[in-house]
């Protein structure tokens, strides 16, 4: 991108007209080019939030316009256009507007207006231009800067871009690839082009855009390309049935599924027949592929369920009680005063056809739901009876509970093991339902035990990440969830914790294929806390002061009187991204204490052990929490959890996993300053000594180094034994090694397990090279076991020095490594001790009491285990110090890392 200092000599008085991340980058480029940006015109704040656009202007000073429309019954607003003129520009410039601008606004700078469009003009005009160029199988994208003029995207040419069109290209590969960056750069160039009088107008021909005839609903077909099904989401089409029916589709979604049974329903230009199925009617395109569409909306507004197309004239009408009579009345006099052209509000009243808007929607439920609270509806709701008799009906039902929720319909795999019938979901989980992702892609779990394939698992993408943030979103502002009280959330989690705890073997198996946990260990361990971390926080939910606030007293400015309260509030849409060492536990830990604050989730378990997470999401759904309030994504940590980090809608971040990735979470939710908490890398500390009950110690120290195979957070990464008793350490602990079965995780007398996948196998056997190389003496171990699978031995370390690798390095595996310290030297090894940058956990062995909390002091470790280890419970807080992290799981500290609090002083 040149410098256009150097070749542009002229600037100009800009007035920018748009929004949103792109608008603002086109902001920041032409000031910095030294024009003068004199007024922004933007959207209005949602929820509070201001548009990028907004945030950037405002920072500088810039005038920021905010008007959520340019026209009022097709005419323009004169105070809008006056606000409009007073900044005097010499040039508009529309980098993304969604708005329709008066040719009053268009016209009037000296240079006029230029327009950004995401398509190659003339080709495509109009909206979603990007789309149909997918959609049309176009061998080239890009984008066009022209000239406005009174038609839609007609005016002249200024410049365009062009770039290839892959194969497997989506809408967002061709944005963030092209469209956006250099969009950018065309639009700076633009303006200086227009400063200097250079810029071009190239005349486009009449003919329109190439979808333009579809737009038309006698021509209207079904046009599903390959490029549409592999790349976007259709969410509304419009195409006729038959000769005489014409219908709008919504919400539709792909369908990767094998052909579901259904009744026949001819649709033309399709390559074969529809099917109207128990979830909606399914649409075959000329590719073989299918969609599968929710609603249908006919040409005179209404709207029904797909499922009900061959049905919907036979329900049968509900006979009102009294009550509901009344309740009717109350909604005929809001019809009435919306509708006020309408002499008398009739059964055959029509809402839209009567002159009723969008807007009038909103306003129609709201004054419903001031007189009767109880009943819930959503804008959808209107659009599914828009005559008053069958507006009527569908509240009554609600109202009584009749309006069924959907099936929720689950793909398992299955299998026989374990001496059990094992089913496990595989699709992603999103707004209450198991989908396929939106680019279709799937990957392979893999059974550490034998390296056979246990599932091919969705692998969402960033449109499912979008999805699943706003249905989470939706679920936390709109929905059920959000107004529930606390006591019915927690009723909801011990529901939950119970469903669990009915499939707790089957939990527990999955667990076992997909981590290679040992049984028992999954049993107990993994499942076990996991049960109890959601009883524990659903106690808090109904018994917490914590989630109360508190009255406190202020100064008084006399003679007012003055009181001060604080809300705890629940904070929004939370990520929660999770390790492969524990699964489910780790789900637990944090999304209990999520949930019992009353947010909303997106979590992303490890990519090579989703299953266990997506069993969950199945029990949620029949535990009945409400769509869109847990929504579960497998797939990849660099695509899934780095969009997660970065999302605007989020706004709190849980991660545990390595120290490296929570860094750069961090830097990821500065974009919106979201809240984080990680749980990160340890190399926890064990010192034993020699006073100590040594057979205690010899157990207590295999345990901490060899449970759950060493893949655990919290297991001693380097054991200080004192000089006296080192050697005899050593000895029993390789005799006791020695004894361990290693073995099929699911046989119930396995004490040792395989590690969770290869890569994690390989890169222990390096780690303990490492070590051979630096000098440590291996005392037993280091290699793979001769098996099937991916099992490593028990391995010992000894005569590790401070500055060695595996002294400094956590292994995460089953590797002991052992350093001496002289006896006596208390502070020497506390030195030793705290001599790295992690501080998750540490442990001491000894019987002397005043030793141990002289020790437990001084040790930098946010766990302190005394005459024990791995000694962890779900009342107790649990997190670590410096490269560890920061933030706690567990106890009631867990609870303030999902809660905001909110001060409210009254004057009264």
């Amino acid at each position: 991108f040149p410098s256009f200092h150097q070749v542009y000599q002229h600037k100009l008085k800009l007035a920018l007209i748009g929004q949103s991340i792109f608008g603002q980058e086109v902001y920041k480029k032409l000031r910095k080019e030294g024009h003068k940006v004199v007024g922004v015109f933007t959207v209005p704040d949602k929820n509070g939030q201001a548009d990028p656009l907004a945030l950037a202007a405002e920072s500088d000073g810039t005038p920021v316009f905010k008007f959520p429309r340019w026209r009022a019954k097709g005419k323009p607003i004169q105070e809008v256009v006056a606000a409009y003129k007073s900044v005097g520009a010499e040039l508009n410039v529309l980098p993304f507007c969604t708005q329709f601008i008066p040719m009053d606004v268009i016209d009037c700078p000296k240079h006029g207006s230029i327009i950004y469009h995401p398509s190659i003009l003339p080709r495509h005009r109009g909206a979603s231009a990007i789309n149909w160029t997918l959609i049309q199988g176009d061998k080239k994208a890009g984008f066009t800067i022209f000239w406005a003029d009174d038609g839609l995207d007609t005016g002249p040419i200024l410049l365009q871009r062009e770039c290839d069109v892959g194969q497997n290209d989506t809408v967002d590969d061709l944005y963030n690839r092209f469209l956006f960056p250099e969009g950018i750069k065309a639009m700076v160039e633009a303006v200086h082009l227009i400063a200097d009088g250079k810029a071009p107008r190239i005349p486009q021909p009449k003919e329109g855009a190439t979808y333009e005839g579809i737009q038309k609903k006698e021509n209207a077909e079904v046009l599903l390309h390959n490029h549409v099904i592999n790349s976007i989401i259709i969410s509304s089409l419009l195409f006729p049935l038959t000769a005489v029916v014409v219908v709008t589709f919504y919400g539709s979604s792909l369908l990767d599924a094998s052909v579901p049974a259904g009744q026949e329903l001819e649709i033309k230009g399709a390559s074969r027949p529809g099917l109207v199925t128990k979830n909606g009617l399914v649409v075959f395109g000329n590719d073989g592929k299918m969609v599968l569409v929710r609603n249908l909306q006919f040409e005179d507004g209404k709207m029904i369920p797909a499922s009900k197309y061959f049905s919907a004239d036979e329900t049968t009408a509900l006979e009102l009680t009294e009550e509901e009579k009344k309740m009717a009345e109350d909604i005929r006099v809001i019809w009435k005063g919306i509708l006020s052209n309408v002499a008398v509000i009739e059964d055959s009243t029509d809402f839209f056809k009567s002159g009723a808007s969008s807007m009038h929607v909103v306003r129609m439920l709201e004054e419903i739901k001031q007189k009767h609270s109880g009943l819930q509806l959503q804008n959808e709701d209107v659009y599914m009876a828009t005559k008053f008799a069958d507006f009527i009906q569908m509240a009554v039902r609600k109202l009584r509970g009749e309006d069924k929720e959907e099936e929720l319909v689950i793909d398992y795999v299955s299998k026989h093991v374990n001496n059990m019938a094992v089913n496990m979901p595989y699709q992603c989980f999103i707004n209450g339902r198991f989908l396929d992702a939106d680019d279709g892609k799937t990957y392979d779990t893999i059974n550490p035990a034998d390296g056979s394939v246990i599932a091919s698992v969705s692998s969402a993408s960033v449109a499912d990440v979008d999805k699943a943030v706003a249905a989470a979103k939706e679920a936390f502002e709109n929905g059920e969830w959000g107004r529930m009280n606390a006591r019915e959330r927690g009723r909801l989690m011990y529901r939950l914790a119970d469903l669990m705890e009915e499939h707790q073997e089957e939990l527990a198996t999955i667990e076992s294929m997909d981590s290679g946990a040992v049984y028992t260990l999954a049993l107990k361990t993994h499942v076990g806390m996991s049960v109890q971390t959601f009883r524990y926080f659903a106690g808090w939910v109904d018994a917490s002061s914590l989630l109360q606030g508190a009255t406190i007293p202020i100064n008084q400015a006399r003679p007012n009187h003055n009181l001060t309260f604080t809300k705890k509030e629940p904070i929004g849409v939370c990520a929660i991204v999770i390790p492969w060492n524990y699964p489910l536990m780790m789900l637990a830990w944090k999304s209990a204490a999520c949930l019992a604050a009353g947010n909303t989730l997106v979590l992303k378990p490890a990519q090579v052990t989703p299953l266990t997470s997506l069993k969950f999401a199945e029990l949620s759904a029949k535990a009945g929490f409400p769509k869109g309030v847990i929504n579960i994504l497998p797939g990849s940590g660099g695509l899934v959890g780095q969009h997660l980090s970065e999302h605007p809608d989020v706004r709190k971040v849980g991660f545990t996993g390595s120290t490296p990735t929570g860094k750069q979470i961090m830097k990821s939710a500065a974009t919106n300053l979201k809240k984080v908490s990680l749980e990160l890398g340890g190399k926890s500390p064990l010192i034993i000594f020699n006073d100590c009950e040594l057979d205690r110690a010899v157990k207590m120290g295999m345990g901490a180094v060899y449970f759950n195979k060493g893949e655990n957070c919290i297991a001693a990464g380097r054991l200080f034994v004192e000089e006296s008793i080192h050697d005899e350490f050593v000895r029993k602990v390789v005799e006791e090694i020695k004894k361990m079965k290693i073995g099929d995780p699911l046989d119930r007398s396995t004490d040792h397990g395989p590690q969770n996948h290869k890569a994690h196998l390989e890169k222990l056997l390096q780690y303990c090279e490492t070590g051979v190389k630096e000098g440590a003496t291996l005392v037993y171990g280091g290699r793979q076991v001769r098996r099937p699978g991916f099992f490593m031995e028990p391995t010992v370390f000894t005569d590790v020095e401070d500055h060695m690798y595996i002294a400094q390095e956590e292994s995460f595996g089953p590797v002991m490594v052992i350093s001496k310290f002289k006896n006596g030297d208390i502070d020497g090894v506390l030195r030793r001790a705290n001599g790295t940058e992690y501080g998750l956990a540490s442990g001491v062995f000894t019987k002397d009491i005043s030793k141990a909390l002289y020790i437990s002091e001084k040790l930098e470790a946010g766990t302190v285990f005394i005459n024990t280890y791995n000694k962890t419970d779900v009342a107790a807080p649990f997190g670590g110090f410096k490269q560890s992290g920061f933030g706690k799981d567990l106890g009631e500290e867990a609870l303030h890392e999902y809660l905001r609090t909110k001060a409210i002083t009254v004057e009264y």
